[in-house]
Parts: structure tokens; sequence; C-alpha cells
């Protein structure tokens, strides 16, 4: 494979240092990852050495439930009850990953799916224009379904509102469209029974609407605001009070595939793009244009997701370069300078298989703190997350794949814990439930799939078998 190694200035004294590409293992961390977040994990996931030894007459006994259900009840800690972190040691114990029980199937691709904060709707949106909203707690009821309004390719991205009344939805198209979904009706098409108010983010009337649509929009905390990554390069914040656009950041070199708000105070911006580089805005200290607080290094290739810890300080991303990598901003750097690219000149995640060459190749100025390997982000953007805080601890991360599966990693250890297999297609999405041992795979096949501990003891359906055809992207 031919390597290119393109803006050699853009480590400092680093790359004069390597001179070229670090080659690693198929998983650099797998031993142990030693820094705070492995503490902070720690403290939210481990039980208490009450409860998972000092039971009497016993010395250092294994940490299993049972002796945490015996020592609770004989209140050896004290507190006559599990802490946080007793109760998410129990829960993450049980992964979700029996099943799957097939939730819904479409006529068309699974393009994005989550859960509202609350765990009672899901949402799923579809290439062919339907966005679904069922109810978890009424046995996945349909609760709204929505046709989309002026769909370009697909839907590209959607975000309830922290309030569940509404949802937004993008399209390759700077025109993102928010729709009532606390209303009474069911079947919501586009301004005939319901009206989906469209939210106009070109920056001035000069912007034409085919030069660029939106890959990604999240609301705020407060529900005041929406952020959104754009083809065109740029990050746009746009205020629903006063229903336009405040602010167009000049972000990446290439397309912004993803963005998020890095907390609830909502100050902090996270962006990812093709230009392989994740970057940190701090809106409160824009100066003229606005330049970003710091930039992250690390993948080869550009990035597809990044999920916020939601704390302020961690995030992960998805790579091209086939890995997800975890970041603490405080390693971040000034220098904007591009990553280095490497890649075979011909190569095109799209429709190409990553040059195996590349696999082990490291980035000789990596700022992240542990890479995972395994899945595969091909075809279309895969996106990843961290596993719910108030279950797990936050201990795990998972993504969904290409190859049709969801892998899910210990955050720590770097290890793979599940492989869920199942899919006829890339599995472009998933989401964890907040509160129950569940998660959800939305897959190319048009298949909405349900993994649980334990499960409801019924036979998995099979998939519906399509083909996925080579051209189709994003």
């Amino acid at each position: 494979m031919s390597r290119v190694l393109k803006n050699a200035n853009v480590c400092d004294d680093e790359s004069a240092r390597y001179g070229s590409f670090a080659r690693q293992g198929p998983n650099e961390n797998s031993d142990y990852l030693d820094h705070e977040i492995a503490q902070l994990t720690k403290l939210r996931s481990v039980p208490s050495e009450f409860l998972s030894r000092n039971i009497p007459g016993r010395l250092r006994i294994p940490v299993s439930t049972v002796k945490m259900l015996v020592g609770r009840e004989g209140n050896y800690s004290g507190r006559g009850r599990f802490s946080t972190a007793d109760s998410c040691h129990v829960l993450s114990r049980y992964l979700p990953v029996n099943g799957p029980w097939r939730v819904d199937r479409m006529k068309s691709r699974a393009y994005v799916s989550q859960f509202s904060d609350d765990g009672t709707l899901f949402v799923a949106g579809f290439q062919g224009s339907h966005i679904r909203i069922y109810n978890v707690d009424k046995g996945w009821k349909v609760q709204k379904d929505i046709l989309a309004k002026s769909l370009r390719w697909t839907i590209t991205d959607t975000c309830l509102s922290p309030d569940q009344r509404y949802l937004v939805y993008a399209s390759m198209s700077p025109v993102v469209h928010i729709v009532n979904v606390g209303s009474s009706a069911t079947e919501s098409l586009a301004n005939v029974t319901e009206i989906h108010d469209g939210l106009d983010f070109s920056w001035n009337e000069e912007d034409d609407d085919d030069e660029f649509g939106i890959f990604s929009v999240k609301f705020s905390r407060d529900g005041r605001e929406l952020v959104a990554g754009s083809g065109d390069d740029a990050i746009y914040v746009y205020d629903l009070e006063a229903n336009k656009n405040i602010l167009r950041i000049h972000a990446h070199q290439s397309d912004v595939n993803t963005v998020c708000f890095a907390d609830d105070t909502g100050h902090i911006i996270y962006s990812g793009s093709d230009d392989s580089v994740c970057k940190v805005w701090d809106r409160r200290c824009f100066t003229g244009r606005g330049q970003a607080a710091g930039i992250l290094i690390g993948h080869l290739e550009g990035i597809t997701f990044i999920d916020s810890r939601g704390d302020g300080r961690y995030l992960i991303s998805n790579g091209k370069d086939q890995t997800t990598k975890l970041w603490d901003i405080r390693k971040m750097s000034s220098n904007a300078a591009r990553t280095p690219i490497l890649r075979d000149t011909d190569w095109d995640y799209r429709w190409m298989e990553y040059p195996p060459q590349a696999r082990t190749l490291k980035h000789p100025c990596d700022q992240s703190l542990a890479t995972y390997r395994g899945h595969s982000v091909l075809r279309t953007l895969i996106r990843c997350y961290f596993s719910p805080e108030y279950s797990t601890g936050q201990k795990y991360i998972y993504s969904g794949s290409s190859d049709c599966s969801v892998y899910i990693y210990d955050l720590v250890t770097g290890a793979q814990v599940a492989r869920l297999d199942y899919h006829e297609g890339a599995v472009r999405d998933c989401s964890w439930h907040p509160v129950y041992p569940m998660i959800i795979s939305s897959s190319w096949d048009g298949v909405i799939a349900k993994w649980e501990f334990p499960g409801n003891g019924e036979a998995p359906a099979p998939p519906r078998r399509r083909s996925i055809r080579r051209w189709d992207f994003y």
C-alpha cells in the first residue's frame, strides 16, 4: 500500500522524532487504562468492601450478586441499602446479550435510533422518509409515525428535546424540521396532519440550498438551542426562541459529521470531521470568528461520530481508521494544523475494505487515552456511545459496525466483552436503555432489534434478507 504523510508540521517536534507512523498491536490498551477515568469508573461501578467481602465467618469472598444481597440484608455496610456503585456493579454484570427480538421491520434502511432520556420512548429514522416513535412502556406500540418533509437522500439525524415534546430531524439539506411529538395524532404527515416547521441553517440569503446538508443535530440540555454539523465544514448554533442562527463557525477542513454539547451548560461543543480531527469549542472564549479551544489528534481517517461522557471532560469518537478512541480534553493541543492522512490514494470507505496494512498503524502524536478495535467503520457513519451511567456507571463503550454486529468493550481494560450478531446489513446506530439491561440495534436491513437480559423467552425472528447497494453511503 502506498503511504502518504501530509502536513508534516502537525506535531511540532514529534514527527521529526518518529519520522513515520508507529506500529501498534490489535488493542494497545489491552492490559489496563492507567488514568483518572479508570478510577472514576471504578468508583461508579465497584461494590463496597462491606458487601463484597466482609461477611462474618468468611474472608475475601469473591464479589457475586448473591453474596452482595446477603450483605445488604445483613446490613453489613451500615446503610441498609445498596449504594449507587453497588447497584451499577450488579446491573452491569448482566449484559443485554439475549435475543434478539424484532421490534419492527421497514422496507428501507434504518439510519438513526435513540431512547429518550427516561427510556419511555424510542425514536428510529429510516431512509424511506419514515420516523417512528415507539412507546417502550406500552409494548413498543407506535406512538407517532412521522413522514418527513422535503427529505433529501435520507434521515441523517434526529434528536428529542429534553422535555420530550419536540423532535428535530435533518437530511442532506440546510433546513432542519421540528415537529410536536406530544400531540395526540399518531400519523404525522408534514403540513397536512401536523406542522413540521423548517429551521433554516443557511447563514445568508446567498447560500444555495444545494451547497450543504446537515449530518448531525443536537438539542442543548435546556432545550433552547440546537447545534448542528454540516457539509460545508461548519458548525451552527440555532436559537429556538429567537428562531434564527446565532453562530456559524468555519470549524474544519472537511465535512463536520458529528457535533454534541459537552455537558449541561451548553458552553462547550465537541466536533468531529472527515479531516480526521476532533475539536473542542468554548463559546465563552470566542474572539472574532471564533477559534477552537483545542484539537485532539490521533485518528488516521475521518471521524464518524462523537459521544460525550457528559462531564465536560471525556469523549469517545468513532473513526474510519476502524477504531474508537477515548479522549481527555485536558490533553488537547492548541496547534490547529491538520493531522497527517494515511491512505491508499484509491481507498474509499464507502465501498472498499480498510487496507490490512493500515490496521496496526498508530499516529505518532496520538493524544487519545485508549483505542478500541474489533468493529468496522465502513460504508456509513457508524455511531458509538458510553453505556448508561445509572445502570453501568459508564463502565462500557459500545458501537455499531458495518459487519452487521454490535460490539461492547470494557472501558478500562479495552477487552471486547460482547458481540451481538443478528442483522444482514450494517448496524449504523444502536442505543442502550438508560435504566434496563436492553440494547436496540438498527440496521440497513430495515430491522429494529431488541437485546435484553434475561429476555422474554421468545425465539428470535429471522431478519429480512436484502442486498446492500454499493453506491449507498452516509
